[in-house]
């Protein structure tokens, strides 16, 4: 069975981190799914006989980790539904870049999406079909040839925060489809959604959700060192 990294759960909530490579929903792959394996999970832990609720709220790309929310009640997907519509969650993530980054920056773009190629591809003005893409981010850690951005986006586009740093030069590792040199070995990248913070749907509390970066990753590792 796959084992499921738990970040958090109750009767309304399952939040994961997200390894990568893995798919959040079906596609034309039928490779299996975060969901198929979350279903798993619960059906095994609490016994349930058929099949078992669970609501996607959010999605992250393949190669992406990081934190993932699910729903295991019709209310709660509705109630994080319209949160995540209103954009009240607050979502940071961290990227280690090749290039020269700011300290502190914002980055304004226009992305138009191709999705043929599933790419998207950002403009320094407005083009037909674009979308308004900002974000800021602050270089937490320099190493010896990448950088440890902590990345805060102010819109949720396509391929976003891969489009947004790609056009600044600043490529992410292993990502190739957006300039970098080189992939990883295992097909990630290296963009980890790290935080996320919600309501919660029924009990109300204000909730943050942290993830650990994917171990056995001398980079990672470095980025969390002192």
């Amino acid at each position: 069975m796959f084992s499921l990294d738990i970040i958090y759960e109750d009767n309304h909530l399952l939040v994961v981190n997200k390894p990568a490579g893995l798919l959040v929903q079906g596609d034309q792959t039928g490779d299996p799914t975060l969901l198929d394996h979350a279903k798993e999970y619960l059906k095994k832990k609490y016994n349930k006989p058929g099949a078992v609720y669970l609501g996607l709220v959010h999605r992250l790309d393949r190669p992406t980790s990081g934190v993932i929310v699910l729903a295991r009640t019709s209310k709660a997907l509705s109630r994080l539904n319209q949160q995540f519509k209103d954009r009240e969650p607050k979502k940071t993530y961290w990227a280690l870049v090749e290039g020269k980054p700011q300290e502190e920056t914002k980055l304004l773009h226009f992305l138009k999406r191709n999705p043929k190629l599933n790419k998207s591809f950002a403009h320094k003005h407005e083009v037909p079909e674009s979308k308004k893409a900002i974000l800021e981010y602050k270089c937490l850690k320099t190493l010896n040839n990448y950088s440890l951005l902590e990345i805060d986006l102010h819109t949720g586009r396509h391929h976003q925060i891969r489009a947004q740093l790609s056009a600044e030069r600043l490529f992410i590792k292993g990502d190739l489809k957006y300039g970098a040199k080189r992939p990883n070995s295992d097909g990630s990248i290296h963009l980890l959604a790290r935080t996320l913070e919600i309501t919660h749907p029924v009990l109300k509390d204000r909730l943050l959700f942290v993830a650990k970066p994917p171990t056995s990753d001398g980079l990672w590792d470095a980025c969390l060192s002192d």
